[in-house]
């Protein structure tokens, strides 16, 4: 049993707490508010953590490790197919010793920015016996696409079911990610589903990202629908509806699926998400890798005003230039300035965990829950600590996963 103290404390179960104190046995918080009071009957150790404040550690929501060596080997603004193509042609040139190695590189750099949780979603599962054990709590979502017609006997296809091998001492758990709705096929999703419910997993997918991929659906044209249409990708589901509406007129998806981006919705599709079925979808928002795509303002206000569970994550660096909530906070902020600095902490901490299902467990400081937190250092009066922790720049230097100290 060992207390820890701060300058402040940010439990996001209440208000900052000045001169905070949380005690931590095993791999959870047991205690946590103002110091003396934690501190009157304690009688094990006492860690004096200094002018730092404490919050939940960051969940990034969305993420692709595998894509870690990318960073600037794509320019922005080019079309979304032409972005597709150049990441497909990036992917044919790495080995699979360059995909661990960028797995392991992103894990570092999400250490470093203070995520203690991450959702990533893999493409490589072939490597996933050789991963050593990440240093943060990871789901890792199994990345389906079907675009081609093309038989079930692959080289990858053992690697896929190793994928679901054993978890060890691996903290987090896996998850399902048909890819998007123009490279997965119907049948893929119902699949996944079968198996998420089967199995107990956790199914997130892209749907709605850009223009093109609207176009495809609604029109039945655009770059993107003749790209995939010379790929051989069958076109029937194209030219009536839209992306969303495809996915939830099909019962392709459910409530409890986590959706990526979701930038181009019309009219019809919130009248959807208005509906009460659709209140505990979870979306993603990824502001700056939207941003290096020139995509549409991201339709945050009629998404939350709805009561949908929007969260942040940073993407791949196949769309970024890093691995950082902190900026994505920012972003979001320049882009919203209506959104608090609360309501971007609760992006990167409540929210997400709702989406995990673990809203009880993750993303806040609180008896029973799952011990992972960060310091950021921090001197000022605790009502200013929330701007000042979407301002931080700084590396995360003190973090704790599961009760453990991560160094």
């Amino acid at each position: 049993m060992i207390a820890y103290r701060s300058r402040t404390l940010v439990t996001m179960d209440g208000k900052p707490i000045d001169n905070g104190a949380f005690v931590v046995v095993g791999p959870r918080f047991v205690n946590a508010g103002r110091a003396p009071e934690v501190l009157a009957d304690h009688a094990g150790e006492v860690v004096d953590l200094g002018e730092v404040a404490v919050m939940p550690g960051l969940i990034n929501a969305h993420c692709h490790l595998d894509y870690t060596l990318m960073r600037g080997a794509i320019l922005p603004g080019q079309s979304f197919s032409r972005w597709v193509k150049r990441i497909n042609a990036l992917k044919r040139s790495l080995t699979d010793r360059d995909y661990l190695r960028a797995t392991q590189l992103g894990f570092q750099e999400l250490q470093r920015n203070g995520t203690t949780t991450v959702l990533n979603i893999v493409s490589t599962p072939q490597i996933f016996p050789l991963l050593p054990l990440p240093p943060i709590r990871t789901w890792f979502f199994l990345e389906l696409i079907d675009v081609r017609p093309r038989p079930w006997i692959e080289e990858h296809v053992f690697g896929s079911w190793m994928f679901f091998s054993e978890n060890g001492d691996r903290l987090g758990g896996f998850g399902l990610s048909p890819h998007a709705p123009y490279t997965a096929s119907a049948k893929m999703y119902e699949l996944a589903l079968e198996c998420s419910r089967s199995m107990h997993l956790l199914i997130t997918t892209h749907a709605a990202e850009s223009d093109e991929e609207y176009a495809m659906f609604a029109n039945g044209s655009g770059e993107l629908h003749d790209f995939l249409k010379q790929l051989g990708r069958p076109m029937t589901d194209c030219g009536s509806t839209s992306p969303l509406r495809h996915l939830i007129g099909n019962k392709l998806i459910n409530p409890d699926c986590i959706l990526a981006h979701l930038n181009e919705l019309d009219d019809r599709d919130f009248e959807v998400l208005s509906q009460t079925e659709w209140r505990n979808l979870s979306i993603v928002h990824c502001p700056k890798s939207h941003r290096f795509l020139h995509q549409k303002r991201f339709p945050l206000e009629a998404l939350t005003e709805r009561g949908l569970n929007v969260c942040l994550g940073t993407d791949s660096l196949a769309s970024n230039d890093s691995l950082n909530l902190f900026s994505e906070m920012r972003m979001a902020q320049k882009n919203y300035p209506t959104l608090g600095a609360r309501d971007l902490l609760e992006m990167i901490t409540t929210r997400p965990a709702r989406a995990l299902k673990l809203q009880r467990e993750l993303g806040r400081i609180a008896p029973g829950y799952l011990a992972d937190c960060i310091a950021i250092p921090y001197q000022e009066a605790a009502h200013h600590v929330f701007e000042a922790i979407v301002q931080n720049r700084r590396p995360i230097k003190w973090m704790m996963v599961n009760g453990q100290i991560v160094r």
